[in-house]
Formats: structure tokens, C-alpha cells, sequence
């Protein structure tokens, strides 16, 4: 879009004609049926497993894998419409055959890849980078997925769908990406949160952008099930990681830290999980990457878990002979909060193709590793806390080394989660023992007080 508000395009080879032909819904247990992106379905109809939106690999090796590190570094950060989101400039990758007067987006994506100098050289790994994904329009990588989810709504609903909404349940950031998204597409949105287990910055986002906001007696996992009931009628569209339509945005990050790296693989992604679509997601980026001839290696994810609730954590440890559920508790990481991953089996792909890793950290542990890294000029929201206190956890027992390039992904900005910077530096947070207090002082309005004060801070 140029300055004047016109949209304009970009000269780029033939597209496939129809995601109908070449980009569709399949079973991931392997039943045969294809299913339109655009019909209102959740799960495979023959055997109820998840789906995923699969590519056909031949029309995309149409062009080289050189072509298409042109074409996507030509596209980033631009203004061109939609070219320029982090998402849309990977257009062929994700939904082909979207109008473009159906896309719905905030220029989403293309975030901070940010080195961590000081925070690596302090844990003895220099090569150390964060992906800022709370530097997005509501805060949190959910963005990426939303786009994709509302913008192929808005098409089903302009080709005369049944569908009249949009609904989720959430922890905080999906309710906030959901309702931002409908709202500038003008599709009402239905957010089922669980009462008193969202920080208020993320209550208040869904409530400003003008969604149906029910709190809920219930937890995250009650509030999905209550979803996945009201979604049965086919009038209201359901937007969480069960719909796989959310990966094919997500995905889209391990794509984008590649480009920012010249095309160079890193060696670990460490991601903080709860439902577990967003490992799952950059698996599938890196797959098709793979099997493009962009990448030949496949970095090691490492799925990061509060200890609270950390069922593919447990599910890990014996080697996902078989799924556990758990009761999730009350953790400062209120967004991971899921004892039931809907992702499961999706996940579980993503960690034995890399050679991943599960692990889990206390509230201790978590609390410890944000206030560390924003001492070094981060701000970090405390699921990021969780990945920095696996990473520091992989660091000590050797499994990272010194000369490992490591990426950490930040999945939310800190500011939504005030109350727990509150807390921790005054001291008062449950579980947590704060190594890195620093509260303000309150002094008298006098210069010699102020000077002693500094004196007594700085020697």
C-alpha cells in the first residue's frame, strides 16, 4: 500500500490456480480425504484426528530455492500490499489462492531478531539471539496465526458461508490476536477466558476491540472443551491451534529467522509451549524448507514447559510411549497454563524429526531467568522466562555449547504481565525467591539525601 492508501502489486511468477488443487486439509494419521481450506472442518470426518493444511511440494519446486530467497527477501519490510507482512510475503507457502481484498492484516511478522550480547557472554553462549514476537500489533506471536485464520474467514463469508463468527478459548494472547483481527475485518468474535487466570492487560484487550468476552468458572482446558461445543454449530468458527489453518502462520517465524540469518540454520530454537501448535508450527516451516532444497539441516527444538503444568514434559520422559494429561496449576506463566495439549501428536513429530528436547522449569527458576535477562536490557514476559531457564538448564548440563547458535523465542511483550514485574521486585510473588530485586526508593525531597543515596548505590 503506498502513501496514498492504494494498494498495490507485485510482478511474480503464476500462482497455483486453487487451494482446492494444490493446498488443502488432510488427516496427519493418514486417511486419503482432501478438504477445502475453506470448508468449516476441525478434524478428520473418517477417523477424528488432527488435520493439517498440506502443500503440494511439485507446483512450488516450480521455482529454485535461490528464486525463492529472492523473491522473499525482496518482499521484507516492504509496503507493498499485503507483500510486507512477515506472513504474506511468504504468500505462496501459506494460502496461494486468497483474494487480496481478503486478507486481513496488520503487517504482522518481520519482529526483532534480537543478539543478546551481554545475557550470552554472561551464560557462556555469545552466539545468542531472541526472537521478539511480542513486538507485534497485540503483543504476542499469535498474530502470525490470526491473520492467516481471519483472513480465510473473510473469504468463506464473501463466497456465502454459514459463517457469522469467530471464537476461542484462551489464555490472554489468542483472545487479544482473535478480537483485534475480527475487529478490523468486522467479524464478530466470541472469547471464552478462564475468570481470574488472565493478567488484566490481556483481559482489556479483547473487551477494547469490542469482542463477546465470557470469563469463565473454569481453567483453560474447561473453557476449550465449552468452545469446541459452541463451534459444533457451523454458524460460529472455531480459532484456536485445533484449527490448523493458525499453524500456517506460525510457521512462518522459523522461516523468517532463517532469512535473517542469510538462510543459515541455526542449531537450537528453544520456545516456551503450552497447546503445543507453536512447536508443532516451526516444524512445519522447516520442512517445507527442507524439502524446497532452501535449508539442508533441520535445527534441534527444544519445547520449554512451566513446571506446574508440563504433561509433554512428562509425556518426554517416557519417550511418548504415551500421552499424559495433567491438571495444570496455577503458574506464573499463566499463558502455557494446559494440562491437555491439543497439539500432541503434531508436537511429538516436531521434537523426534529434530532430535528436540522437553524440559520444564520451577516458578523459581522461571522468575530467576526473566529478571536476569532484564538486566541486560530485555523485558521479558515470563513464558520467555521459562525458555531462558531451560536454555541456562541446557547450558550447565552441556548439552548447549559455547559455540552453539541458539535462538530463544519470546512469544509475548513484557508489558502485559506487569503484576508479575511488580511482584517479583517487590519481593512478593509465591515459590519464587527474588535473586534480582530492585524496588524503587523512596527518598525525601532533599539533594543530600538523593547524595547519599547514589554514594551509597555507586560507592
Amino acid at each position: 500500500m503506498n502513501h496514498l492508501g492504494i494498494r498495490m502489486s507485485l510482478t511474480v511468477a503464476p500462482k497455483p490456480a486453487t487451494d482446492k488443487q494444490t493446498t488443502y486439509f488432510q488427516c496427519i494419521a493418514g486417511c486419503s480425504a482432501k478438504h477445502s481450506i475453506y470448508d468449516v472442518v476441525y478434524t478428520c470426518p473418517s477417523c477424528g484426528g488432527m488435520l493439517e493444511v498440506h502443500h503440494d511440494r511439485e507446483p512450488l519446486k516450480q521455482r529454485s530455492a535461490d528464486q525463492w530467497k529472492q523473491l522473499f527477501d525482496s518482499r521484507a519490510s516492504t509496503t507493498t500490499w499485503p507483500y510486507g507482512s512477515g506472513v504474506w510475503g511468504l504468500r505462496e507457502w501459506v494460502v496461494p489462492s486468497l483474494a487480496d481484498e481478503n486478507v486481513v492484516s496488520m503487517f504482522e511478522g518481520n519482529t526483532n531478531l534480537f543478539w543478546a550480547e551481554r545475557l550470552g557472554q554472561q551464560l557462556g553462549v555469545p552466539d545468542l539471539w531472541i526472537k521478539l514476537c511480542g513486538n507485534s500489533h497485540t503483543g504476542s506471536f499469535k498474530d502470525l496465526g490470526m491473520t492467516v485464520l481471519v483472513s480465510v474467514v473473510k473469504q468463506m463469508m464473501s463466497q456465502g458461508s454459514s459463517v457469522k463468527a469467530v471464537a476461542c478459548a484462551s489464555t490472554g494472547d489468542t483472545s487479544a490476536a482473535l478480537a483485534a483481527y475480527a475487529a478490523y475485518a468486522g467479524i464478530p468474535a466470541v472469547i471464552f477466558l478462564p475468570a481470574g487466570k488472565v493478567s488484566t492487560a490481556q483481559l482489556i484487550q479483547p473487551v477494547a476491540n469490542g469482542a463477546h468476552v465470557l470469563a469463565l468458572d473454569t481453567d483453560f482446558d474447561g473453557c476449550m472443551q465449552i468452545v469446541k461445543e459452541v463451534t459444533q454449530d457451523n454458524s460460529i468458527y472455531l480459532a484456536n491451534s485445533l484449527n490448523s489453518l493458525r499453524i500456517e502462520g506460525q510457521k512462518t517465524v522459523g522461516i523468517e529467522i532463517v532469512r535473517q540469518f542469510d538462510w543459515e540454520v541455526p542449531d537450537w530454537i528453544i520456545i516456551p509451549v503450552g497447546n503445543l501448535g507453536n512447536v508443532s508450527a516451526l516444524y512445519k516451516g522447516f520442512k517445507l524448507m527442507m524439502d524446497l532444497g532452501l535449508i539442508t539441516r533441520m535445527p534441534r527444538l527444544v519445547a520449554a514447559q512451566a513446571a506446574k503444568a508440563s504433561p509433554f514434559y512428562e509425556s518426554f520422559k517416557n519417550g511418548f510411549k504415551q500421552k499424559i494429561s495433567v491438571t495444570a496449576q496455577n503458574t506464573l506463566a499463566n499463558a502455557i497454563r494446559i494440562g491437555d495439549p491439543v497439539s500432541y501428536d503434531k508436537a511429538v513429530k516436531a521434537i523426534v524429526q529434530t532430535n528436540g528436547i522437553v524440559e520444564q522449569a520451577s516458578e523459581n527458576e522461571l522468575a530467576a531467568a526473566a529478571a536476569h535477562a532484564d538486566l541486560t536490557g530485555m523485558f521479558t514476559c515470563p513464558h520467555t522466562g521459562v525458555a531462558l531457564a531451560v536454555l541456562t538448564k541446557l547450558i550447565n548440563q552441556g548439552v548447549i555449547k559455547s559455540s552453539d547458535k541458539t535462538v530463544v523465542i519470546s512469544t509475548a511483550h513484557g508489558l502485559k504481565f506487569t503484576d508479575f514485574k511488580v511482584g517479583y521486585h517487590e519481593s512478593s510473588l509465591e515459590e519464587v525467591t527474588s535473586q534480582y530485586p530492585n524496588p524503587a526508593v523512596h527518598l525525601p525531597a532533599s539533594a543530600d539525601a538523593v547524595k547519599a543515596e547514589i554514594a551509597k548505590r555507586l560507592g
